[in-house]
């Protein structure tokens, strides 16, 4: 137990520092599902797990409400794990190190787990709670959430009686999400043919320092993509330079949904042309570093030479084909939506880039508010690719959550908002997925919110909650179940 323990309200924060020590990776979080449903079992409460891994816990109301209709609250229990390369730390054993950043709670060099933990220790308060009055209620936590929707796409359609449903996985204060992005990904696999390597010097690039973050809710802030600058420095300066530079290896980014705060690539040089390459690559880098100083002022890269030199290189037309695709391929917003202000109505995001066998994989993954656009978006990606000589898989999208303004939830939240908080709630979607599109579907005539305290820079290692928002949450949520019940 650490400090955390004892933030106002204790009910969660109590909870979420239990969290902070479980490992929850996605497609692992079964030490997390067991706290659940040990904290379940000590109340005597009746805990049903799906064949995705996806568990409810049913709590009776409390005396006197027992009539009242059925209430879901839901979160994810995985988390996004990123860390900083510099940072001595093992998400499968180490428990997360919490430091208190003025008004904020945040991790030393790691992604908190404030998304979506802040959601599951606020509904182990409620479970745990005496005095927070409801109606009956069905606490549903949701599997791997964070790397396709795995949980709530496979979750049973028969486990849910209630058709109110509280999803606490948003990070905005002061908002009720009513709506959200449709999304799907594609993989790209570019055969890659290698040679011998000749003579020359092996020289590795690591770019690094960008902010990264969540590639829905941050794609707006229109931060650097480490690999798609990487890239562009390569391009620019093979086209640049009288001799060739041999691609030995490029990789970078992390997760789907993560904008790629690293990008890491070993080139091969002829001796004696190692300074005119890097006096072409720094010179593309100042260019990037003045267009991105607003919104990425730390961009760095580090050249050196390689370790252990390079005995094979990509085939030149090869290597020009990896370059010249992941400088090509869309990234950030590419329409705002004409309905909503400020909504980003489509996006991509050029996420990862790794080496398997002989094959390299590029995951793209794409979002928006509009079928027909995420579809048209998905084809461009797929022209580009198969330019190159790639093939591309499609996984299958996940659908949005379409507003409904009329909601009867959405009226009882907004006057509770301005009954116990003051102020009058912005109602909006979201450019992200969430696991209420999927619950929607499978659960027609669902009423559904999104909401939550201030988490900001999520999956990613800047990631922090605002701690009195937590306080001002808990307030809302006790308040709308008392008020449903």
């Amino acid at each position: 137990m650490t400090f955390v323990s004892d933030l106002e309200p204790q009910a969660v924060w109590s909870h979420f520092d239990q969290i902070l020590a479980i490992p929850r990776p996605s497609k692992g979080e079964e030490k997390m599902r067991r706290y659940v449903e040990e904290c379940a079992e000590a109340r005597g409460l009746a805990v049903e797990r799906d064949a995705a891994g996806n568990v409810v816990v049913t709590v009776p109301a409390t005396a006197g409400h027992e009539d009242a209709p059925v209430v879901v609250l839901q979160s994810h229990l995985d988390m996004v794990q990123e860390k900083n390369r510099d940072v001595d730390f093992d998400f499968a054993k180490d428990a997360i190190r919490p430091q208190r950043d003025g008004e904020y709670l945040k991790a030393t060099g790691t992604t908190l787990g404030s998304d979506n933990g802040m959601g599951v220790a606020a509904m182990l308060a409620v479970m745990e709670s005496d005095e927070v009055v409801h109606g009956p209620l069905e606490l549903l936590f949701t599997m791997d959430e964070e790397t396709g929707l795995t949980g709530a796409s496979e979750l049973a359609p028969d486990l849910l009686h209630g058709r109110r449903l509280l999803n606490l996985d948003t990070e905005e204060e002061g908002a009720l999400y009513v709506g959200c992005a449709g999304g799907g990904d594609s993989l790209l696999r570019l055969p890659l043919a290698e040679e011998a390597a000749g003579a020359g010097s092996a020289l590795e690039l690591r770019l690094t320092g960008l902010k990264g973050g969540h590639s829905g809710v941050d794609i707006h802030l229109q931060r650097g993509n480490a690999i798609q600058l990487l890239a562009r420095m390569l391009h620019v300066a093979g086209a640049e330079l009288g001799f060739p530079v041999g691609l030995v290896g490029f990789e970078g980014g992390s997760a789907h949904n993560a904008i790629p705060r690293e990008a890491f690539a070993t080139v091969l040089v002829p001796a004696g042309k190692e300074a005119d390459f890097e006096a072409a690559v720094r010179a593309e880098l100042a260019k990037i570093q003045s267009e991105y100083r607003p919104a990425d002022p730390d961009i760095n890269l580090d050249l050196h030479p390689a370790a252990g030199g390079a005995d094979k290189v990509l085939a030149a037309a090869t290597g020009r084909r990896v370059v010249s695709l992941l400088a090509a391929l869309p990234h950030g917003v590419q329409a705002m939506s004409y309905d909503i202000p400020d909504l980003v109505e489509t996006s991509t995001n050029l996420a990862t880039v790794q080496r398997k066998g002989d094959v390299l994989e590029v995951l793209m993954s794409s979002r928006s508010s509009v079928d027909s656009a995420i579809e048209a978006l998905r084809d461009r990606i797929r022209a580009v690719a198969e330019l190159a000589g790639a093939e591309v898989e499609e996984h299958g999208g996940y659908p949005g959550w379409k507003p409904d303004m009329d909601s009867e939830l959405l009226k009882t939240m907004r006057r509770l908002h301005e009954e116990v908080l003051g102020s009058d709630p912005a109602v909006k979607a979201i450019h992200a997925g969430l696991e209420t599109g999927i619950i929607g579907e499978k659960y027609p005539g669902m009423d559904m919110i999104s909401f939550g305290p201030q988490i900001e820079f999520p999956h990613s290692p800047d990631e922090r909650v605002h701690i009195e928002s937590v306080d001002r949450f808990w307030k809302l949520l006790k308040a709308t179940l008392e008020e449903l019940a």
